[in-house]
């Protein structure tokens, strides 16, 4: 049996937990998410992590969380900002194939509606598109798998990415 895992990276909103929870159950394998890992190991929401620090914090705890994370057989949905961490992401690469569940900006803010208190990681005066500028072309780098999300139901995203994980 494969012990290797599968590490989701993409925006907020890209369906990396809800494709990650189907993808699991498909391939008999975990389901983590780091985003929990943060808040279990800091006993604080992602949002109260930023209201009472700030983004470059988040981003300190999520790297040292990524670079700890000992996870065999698992699909591994991370956090939006995972990708800032270089030291982290090379500890996911190490656990297996790093996917990217790519969604236009478009798609996105029509599944965010919580963009100002859903806890992610970027400079106080960022701008959603600026955002989404800066992060595309960080998941683009890491990426071995590139899976385009828009306009798809979630058993053919799932059925996609199962085939190119073959």
């Amino acid at each position: 049996m494969n012990k290797e895992s599968v590490v989701l990276v993409g925006m907020p909103g890209a369906g990396k937990s809800t494709i990650g929870v189907l993808l699991a159950k498909e391939l008999a394998k975990d389901f983590v998410d780091t985003d929990v890992l943060i808040q279990l190991r800091e006993d604080k929401t992602l949002q109260q992590i930023l209201d009472e620090t700030d983004y470059m914090n988040l981003r300190r705890i999520e790297g040292e969380v990524l670079q700890d994370a000992d996870l065999p057989n698992c699909v591994i949905a991370t956090g939006g900002s995972a990708v800032y961490s270089e030291p982290g992401m090379a500890r996911m690469r190490e656990l297996g194939p790093i996917v990217f569940l790519k969604c236009s900006a478009d798609e996105l803010r029509r599944r965010i509606h919580n963009y100002e208190t859903r806890g992610i990681a970027k400079r106080p005066e960022q701008s959603f598109a600026d955002l989404f500028a800066e992060r595309q072309a960080l998941y683009e780098r890491y990426a071995d798998i590139t899976v385009e999300c828009d306009a798809k139901s979630q058993e053919v995203i799932l059925s996609e990415l199962k085939s190119q994980l073959d």
